[in-house]
């Protein structure tokens, strides 16, 4: 009897903590609105969001700041739900989208287009008229995807060779990822001026760059991968107890780290291919969560999202109060933000130690 009473006092709390984030996640994307440097007040912007403003307030809502929420929204939920499944999946807690270099395949995919291709800065030179005509940024989303997804496949394929163990993934990824970022090196090195400066801005995580489409694109996937992560949530929460346990429950362990580290990738490959490199949000988010409120991955990955969500947003609302009319890069918000709080976390523990 007491145990069941302590079961419902933590559902009751795990339901409260949800409700809480999802209102937390609401209004600081309103507030996110009505930041930045046009001079509109709250009653313009609120007027401007029901279509009911001057055309310029409408557009600067509407067609900017919107998409831009949006895109933090479902971004932040995106990095921070992959980093906890690759967590699991590897049993490393310091596991991240960025240690199966899908991040450092992405950013190879675009310079490789923005140098080589988009930008037809083959014929175009240093000549900048000439890029903005010729770029394409589907162009760009699209071979930093390709690039993004064949460096996962090669990566897990590589690990079918030896056994399927997180040790194997891990190293193969920070090789492979290393591999990515050298021959990223040696493009930019070769690149014009023009090319250069657009391959480095691109690199920056940047939510200006999204729309209505590609905020469509990224929750389709998004999305797909939350559900999946839900149903597989006692499977996950199997794995914690270890493999063999987790095969003894009649789970098939292999197959489950294949999907779910292809899956993760894959939400990396889409976010970031459309943002550029957002980093820390797939490592302090699910650390906090599990800090918080344990490892059951009912309750982790729903948080987790929301939390990844509301680091996002609030990070792109700093980001362009301090930018003075510019918005800074939102990844090195994230960054500056991730860090020390990471390092916090680390030395917070007793000894050290787990």
């Amino acid at each position: 009897m007491e145990t069941l009473q302590k079961l419902k006092k933590i559902n009751r709390r795990n339901t409260a903590v949800i409700i809480l984030m999802v209102l937390a996640v609401l209004l600081a994307g309103i507030l996110c609105l009505f930041v930045g440097s046009s001079g509109m007040t709250v009653q313009e912007g609120f007027q401007a969001l029901l279509g009911n403003g001057t055309p310029a307030h409408i557009r600067i809502i509407q067609n900017i700041r919107l998409p831009r929420v949006l895109a933090a929204i479902i971004a932040g939920a995106g990095l921070a739900i992959a980093g906890l499944i690759m967590q699991t999946t590897l049993n490393n807690t310091m596991a991240s989208p960025s240690t199966l270099g899908v991040s450092n395949a992405a950013v190879f995919g675009a310079n490789l287009s923005i140098i080589a291709f988009a930008g037809g800065f083959l014929s175009t030179g240093n000549n900048l008229q000439s890029f903005d005509a010729g770029a394409n940024p589907y162009a760009t989303s699209v071979l930093a995807f390709v690039f993004a997804v064949v460096s996962v496949l090669l990566i897990l394929g590589l690990c079918t060779l030896r056994s399927f163990s997180p040790n194997v993934v891990v190293l193969a990824g920070m090789a492979i990822g290393s591999v990515w970022t050298a021959a990223t090196t040696i493009l930019q090195f070769y690149a014009t001026d023009v090319g250069l400066s657009a391959a480095v801005v691109w690199s920056f995580g940047d939510l200006g760059r999204a729309t209505y489409r590609t905020d469509a694109i990224m929750a389709v996937v998004v999305l797909a991968g939350f559900v999946y992560f839900m149903l597989m949530a006692w499977r996950y929460n199997a794995l914690l107890s270890g493999e063999a346990t987790a095969k003894t429950m009649g789970v098939h362990v292999e197959a489950l780290r294949f999907v779910s580290l292809l899956l993760s990738s894959m939400i990396t490959a889409v976010c970031v291919s459309f943002l550029g490199v957002i980093g820390f949000v797939g490592i302090i988010c699910p650390h906090v969560t599990k800090r918080l409120l344990g490892h059951d991955h009912r309750v982790t990955i729903p948080v987790s999202c929301l939390s990844g969500s509301l680091l996002l947003v609030l990070a792109d609302t700093l980001s362009r109060s301090l930018g003075s009319g510019s918005a800074l890069p939102v990844g090195a918000i994230t960054s500056l933000l991730g860090a020390p709080f990471f390092i916090a976390i680390i030395f917070s523990r007793k000894g050290g130690h787990k």
